[in-house]
């Protein structure tokens, strides 16, 4: 796994061990970036069930002014360190061992761009959608990229949030939510 572009393209990510982190596919990790590389230069970034940071990383990268990774794992937030280390990153983020149910109910930041990629199958992605709508840390315009498997339902529709429609790669989906600007508003 690697940087695909931007200041530290072409770093080496580590891995975890094991199956309690599935990371990003890389042909999933172009795509999604594609769809969103105008939206990421001077944002802030959440990468909820962040894993390896890859995703965060990525759009550190590629010119985001911040990033705050979230991952409930010890040992998944010491591997977002290192990764962070090795991108040389360090100074634009910050590393939140911690549930994401508890993370987002005290958060008082606004994020501009939200990685939501949860283990699948549980319920957390509709869940930290649900709660991401019923709080204000999305500023207006945000996005939030949601990954899920083919076999499961789409997370539906949330109050603020215009759904996008999902594109799929392989055995993944990706659905893009955006939040709507305070004038699209009823």
């Amino acid at each position: 796994m690697r940087v695909i572009t931007g200041s530290a393209r072409g770093v080496r990510l580590r891995t975890p061990d094991g199956m309690q982190t599935r990371p990003t596919a890389e042909r999933v990790k172009e795509a999604v970036f594609s769809m969103i590389q105008f939206e990421i230069e001077g944002r802030r970034v959440l990468d909820l069930f962040a894993g390896t940071g890859q995703m965060g990383i990525e759009a550190l990268s590629r010119g985001a002014a911040r990033a705050t990774f979230v991952d409930a794992r010890r040992e998944a937030a010491a591997l977002v360190r290192e990764n962070v280390r090795r991108a040389r990153v360090e100074a634009l983020s910050e590393i939140v061992q911690a549930d994401y149910l508890e993370f987002l109910s005290r958060s008082r930041g606004a994020f501009d761009l939200i990685f939501l990629d949860p283990p699948y199958a549980e319920v957390f992605l509709e869940n930290a959608l649900k709660r991401i709508s019923e709080i204000d840390i999305l500023s207006d315009g945000g996005i939030i990229i949601c990954e899920r498997p083919t076999d499961k339902a789409h997370p539906g529709r949330f109050s603020g949030l215009s759904c996008g429609k999902d594109c799929r790669y392989g055995k993944t989906l990706i659905t893009r939510y955006r939040k709507e600007r305070e004038e699209e508003r009823p």
